[in-house]
């Protein structure tokens, strides 16, 4: 069996940081997949890691990849089909049957302009499937500029014409305490041995608080922890 880090990730002691957001992101696609069809732009593509996996589980036919010119530093043998500055999506409006956006968002620092230029380029009826992260360390600095809410993402998508479908959090109270003991063990500054042993130690703690955070049922309620979001929002 041929592992990779998105959509068939072996949980190990080296990926205790990624192993709880990969899989929830995978998850989501997968629950999602009937809402995906025809043509789909993915939106801040880098490695087009699901575009094997959405071909093969969804009707959609025709898969584009777009990225900004500076995210070509992720892969240099992988690159989008186009490239963007960000803001403007360059093509005509009404194109794309459905899109996809994940863990982009976060980086965006107008987040109206892209969700604004997505409904422009999706035909009467497509699907967005996005996912944006809620507890998770900096990264790509300077270029990390939010971590959203249910409430705001909500109110943006509507303000830019779309109606939501679905909003869920990828994980809960169990799940946001596993993400935080596997990003402090791979990614603090520990040294060699103490990264070793303590990711040993750990690694049967955050099966378990994987494993028990399956069992709740999350609602948006004051007090609730969540690790990221997830959601389907229709033009």
């Amino acid at each position: 069996m041929i592992y990779d880090d998105f959509t068939n990730i072996k949980f190990s002691i080296q990926n205790l940081d990624i192993f709880i957001v990969r899989t929830s992101i995978f998850n989501a696609l997968k629950e999602i997949s009937p809402y995906l069809n025809g043509s789909l732009l993915d939106i801040g593509c880098g490695k087009m890691p699901y575009k094997e996996y959405i071909l093969n589980n969804s009707g959609v036919q025709n898969y584009t990849g777009i990225d900004i010119e500076g995210a070509l530093e992720y892969d240099i043998n992988i690159r989008p089909d186009f490239t963007w500055d960000g803001k403007i999506i360059p093509f005509e409006a009404d194109i794309f049957d459905c899109a996809i956006c994940t863990e982009v968002l976060e980086h965006c620092p107008i987040p109206e302009e892209v969700f604004s230029e997505v409904f422009r380029i999706l035909k009467p009826g497509g699907y967005l499937f996005l996912t944006v992260p809620f507890l998770w360390n900096l990264h790509e600095i300077p270029h990390d500029e939010y971590r959203y809410t249910p409430f705001s993402l909500e109110r943006l998508l509507k303000n830019c014409g779309f109606t939501i479908l679905l909003l869920k959090a990828n994980g809960g109270w169990h799940a946001s305490f596993g993400q935080m003991l596997g990003l402090w063990v791979r990614r603090a500054p520990l040294n060699s041995i103490e990264r070793r042993i303590l990711s040993i130690i750990f690694k049967p703690i955050i099966k378990l608080l994987i494993h028990r955070d399956k069992k709740y049922n999350i609602v948006f309620n004051n007090g609730q922890m969540i690790t990221g979001l997830y959601g389907i929002a229709k033009k």
